[in-house]
């Protein structure tokens, strides 16, 4: 349990990965204006590092996150952090890789904060949901514009308007959830993806994840060019002749980031 002196945010550097917990278990690790300043730290951290290549988000307390702290809101305690919004990560997350890991529950702010992530990876019966109606309050988080864009329709329609929540498992079928674990290990489900992640040029990685957000915006006439713009840096960098000779020469490649 944290406590008064604990950060409310850790950080823990596992070779090239970074894992970022959130750390008020004592109210389900709710976002208050200090986690959002100190999950925006930690995401200039991974991006800013270059030995850093792919990040995990997860919760202490068995449980991801329960969302706005609303006593805090309630006292005019804003959970924003910067250009990165809500959370301090929901309108601007990591340019590297990603990974949220759910046990628990991940509702309401919760919820938007684990599709700010590029990955997810839940436990079997964790619940994932935005109730913010059933409080009078809307999804404005990123769960209503993001949403629509990864699950159908009604399935998203219905569970914005209802509130109630659905096991990680449902969210899984309908391709939200990349990876159901058993309870207690989405940690370590979430390491293995992100050891699997990381093992790839961290260059191809960050502009890989740079064209899959923003091509939604680009035009038929123009998603060749914006797409060139972005890889042609990368196919001119040392990695990528490091990547061709170490799959001539059999071996692992040592990536430099350059």
């Amino acid at each position: 349990m944290s406590d008064e002196t604990s950060p409310v945010v850790l950080t823990e550097r596992l070779g090239n990965v970074l894992l970022i917990t959130l750390n008020r278990p004592e109210v389900r690790n709710a976002v208050n204006a200090a986690l959002a300043a100190g999950v925006a730290g930690a995401l200039d951290e991974l991006d800013e590092d270059p030995s850093l290549s792919v990040g995990v988000l997860t919760g202490t307390g068995g449980f991801f996150c329960a969302g706005m702290d609303l006593g805090a809101f309630v006292k005019g305690e804003v959970p924003w952090f910067g250009d990165r919004g809500f959370a301090g990560i929901a309108q601007r997350a990591s340019r590297k890789p990603l990974i949220a890991a759910i046990e628990g529950f991940a509702v309401a702010g919760g919820m938007e904060i684990a599709l700010a992530c590029d990955l997810i990876v839940a436990a079997r019966g964790a619940k994932m949901g935005i109730p913010e109606v059933t409080r009078s309050l809307v999804a404005a988080g990123g769960a209503l514009l993001r949403l629509p864009r990864r699950m159908p329709y009604h399935v998203v329609m219905e569970l914005a308007l209802t509130g109630d929540p659905l096991p990680a498992e449902r969210f899984h079928e309908l391709g939200l959830v990349n990876r159901i674990t058993e309870p207690g290990d989405a940690i370590d489900g979430a390491l293995e993806l992100a050891g699997r992640l990381a093992k790839n040029g961290p260059l191809a990685l960050i502009a890989s994840k740079q064209i899959l957000q923003q091509q939604f915006n680009w035009s038929t006439e123009e998603m060749w060019d914006k797409q060139g713009a972005i890889t042609g840096p990368v196919f001119a960098s040392e990695d990528a002749k490091e990547g061709a000779s170490a799959f001539k020469e059999k071996r692992q490649p040592a990536w430099q980031g350059r």
